[in-house]
């Protein structure tokens, strides 16, 4: 028998142990493949497809974070299945194979696996990149869909990229065997364990680092999230860490020693067994724990923002169209009728208009230095006809000589006025000396930057002002609702198209926002979730590496238990609870990391971020236990053979 039908023969004997490596790894190429196809189109190289440029450099940048993840799962994996074969490699020392010999072994055993998983992965790529080209042209919005090709270079870079990429890692491999004595390694599994301690110092110090982290993610706002995300991140991690290598043990130590429950039915084995191997595993039930926290997080947070996108736009521009312009009216291709009837044309119909006339001054903001800033008084009869349609909100009534500060942005915490400060404006400038009411949130206009800060005023006081104002100090705005204004990008482009440059430059809209977010949303969605599904399933297949490294010291574990009178019934039972442990306190710390961090998201939001992030917890978690059931099978299945 020849070397590599002794590697083809090893691989084929213990395919349990590979499948989910071998998933794993033909999953990442096909995903590889299929962005380098995209990358190295020729219709997207040479600009012929709209849009494509900004998608093409977001697959870059994943193409470099699957090289990335790649090397340090294979490499895991790598020394996985190593670690198992100690005595493997032991005994075939023995029978007088060299160091050489056997390296010679293992590179013909992870070559072939390499082999298979590229030719797997770029040919399943080159079947999907169809679909995965059709979805992005409906993303995209081309006109033309992308064409169907094999891309050559795509083809060598991926084949030739990811088989360095495995060498390399054998390289590392076979060094990192070491040169252990055959005695050492035929005794690899029967190394004696020593009882695992815990520190309960250690313990708090988990208890302390997850719950400041989880403190302070709940009570951020939007000006400190920034500020707080590196510490909060870091308290998660180190509180994590020690909760597995140290907080585990001390719970299920405490719970040998509660007879009543410790002592009831096969909780005896399950406990005593867990005990070592919450120890054993601690590492890689950290770090699976903080990669479901990151695959929920990023998960999350991008589909919250493709699900809000509408409910934002329609805080930052309160009516579908709105114009402003300096002087006491709009240009009249911007009134009310020629508005209507140039949407009509286009099979759009206005339901609701809003006209008015500001004043523009220049008032002090309490902001950290003291400034001055250009606000924009109205009426309070204007803010009540712009908002309660919309909203349902109380009508505001405002005495005479007081004013009240309305603040475009949601989710500031900033009080720029508080309840009795006096209005304070530059020498000449009308409003000075109004009693300020406070301030409330939220964009009622689709005002310019420069005067999107309104002062609402007594209607009584307003009109007395507005009458003494020169032309140059009033600030003209109408602005429209439209339905369906979703599907109404051409007839606002037509009206828009109807202006100046400088009268467009006043014009703003909902609909063009919408559409550039939820493309680049719904770009960022569907390009992530290929990312994250590779993530899922590196992470699931490290804890099947886990479990089957360990499956020769279980079945001997189990086959003494069957000696002295436990049922394979029992043995079962024992099993699928402490499989299901393995792989769904991973999930459980993972989401209560993800819903501090949703916490923290929707302090910064407009809209609540809890529907949408629970939905992708309950999909991973759904995804975990498919995972867990066909785990769960392949170990049953080897310990059917006690």
């Amino acid at each position: 028998m020849t070397f590599r039908q002794l590697a083809l023969k090893n691989i084929q004997g213990n395919w349990h142990r590979y499948i989910a490596f071998f998933l794993s790894s033909t999953f990442s190429v096909m995903i590889f493949y299929i962005y380098a196809s995209f990358i190295f189109h020729p219709d997207v190289v040479n600009g012929a497809i709209q849009a494509a440029d900004k998608v093409r450099h977001g697959m870059i940048a994943c193409e470099f974070l699957i090289v990335m993840f790649s090397f340090f799962f294979v490499l895991y994996a790598s020394f996985a299945f190593l670690k198992t074969r100690k005595k493997e490699i032991g005994l075939l020392t023995l029978l007088g194979m060299t160091r050489s010999q056997i390296n010679k072994l293992v590179l013909y055993e992870n070559a072939a696996i390499a082999l298979l998983s590229i030719a797997a992965g770029c040919t399943l790529g080159t079947l999907f990149s169809k679909l995965f080209f059709m979805a992005l042209a409906e993303l995209l919005q081309v006109d033309n869909p992308i064409r169907f090709l094999i891309v050559p270079q795509a083809l060598l870079y991926t084949a030739a990229g990811f088989f360095l990429l495995f060498l390399a890692i054998t390289l590392i491999t076979l060094i990192g065997m070491g040169r252990n004595q055959v005695i050492e390694l035929l005794k690899a599994s029967k190394q004696p364990k020593t009882m695992p301690a815990s520190s309960g110092w250690l313990a708090a110090l988990a208890v302390v680092c997850l719950g400041t982290g989880y403190g302070i993610a709940y009570t951020t706002s939007a000006n400190m999230i920034v500020l707080v995300m590196l510490p909060v991140t870091g308290l998660v991690v180190v509180g994590t860490y020690f909760l597995f290598t140290q907080a585990s043990v001390a719970i299920l130590k405490r719970l040998q020693r509660m007879p009543g429950f410790y002592y009831r039915s096969t909780r005896l084995i399950t406990i005593a067994q867990l005990v070592f191997k919450m120890k054993d595993n601690a590492r890689i039930l950290f770090v699976v724990s903080v990669l479901s926290a990151v695959i929920l997080t990023a998960s999350g947070s991008v589909y919250m923002f493709y699900q809000g996108a509408r409910e934002q736009l329609l805080d930052t521009f309160p009516q579908s169209i709105g114009y402003a312009e300096p002087g006491s009216a709009v240009t009249p291709s911007m009134r009310p009728e020629q508005v209507q009837r140039s949407l009509a044309e286009s099979g759009v119909q206005v339901t609701g208009s809003i006209e008015t006339v500001g004043i523009v001054a220049s008032a002090e903001l309490n902001t950290p230095g003291p400034r001055m800033s250009k606000v924009l008084l109205l009426p309070a009869d204007v803010y009540n006809e712009a908002v309660e349609p919309a909203k349902g909100a109380g009508r505001i009534a405002i005495e005479p000589g007081h004013g009240l500060f309305v603040n475009p942005y949601r989710g500031t915490e900033f009080v720029y006025f508080k309840k009795g400060d006096i209005l304070t404006t530059a020498e000449g400038e009308p409003g000075a000396g109004l009693q300020m009411d406070g301030q409330i949130s939220g964009a009622f206009l689709n005002l310019p930057y420069e005067t999107n800060r309104v002062v609402l005023m007594n209607d009584g006081d307003f009109q007395a002002l507005l009458t003494a104002m020169p032309e140059e100090k009033k600030l003209a705005y109408a602005g429209y609702e439209i339905a369906p204004w979703e599907q109404s990008g051409a007839a606002v482009n037509e009206l828009k198209s109807r202006l100046t440059k400088a009268q467009a430059d006043r014009f703003s809209d909902r609909v063009s926002s919408y559409l550039e977010m939820k493309q680049f949303s719904s770009l960022t969605l569907f390009i992530g979730v290929f990312i994250s599904f590779l993530f899922f399933m590196a992470s699931g297949s490290m804890l099947y590496f886990k479990l089957f490294t360990e499956l020769q010291d279980d079945q001997a574990q189990y086959r003494s238990l069957t000696r002295i009178g436990v049922s394979m019934q029992e043995i079962r039972s024992i099993t699928s609870a402490q499989i299901g442990i393995i792989f769904f306190i991973p999930v459980l710390v993972g989401g209560v990391h993800a819903a501090f961090a949703y916490k923290a998201l929707s302090n910064t939001m407009a809209f609540s971020v809890w529907k949408y992030g629970l939905l992708i917890v309950l999909i991973y978690a759904v995804m975990q236990l498919f995972y867990f059931l066909l785990t769960r099978r392949a170990y049953m299945k080897q310990m059917k053979r006690l």
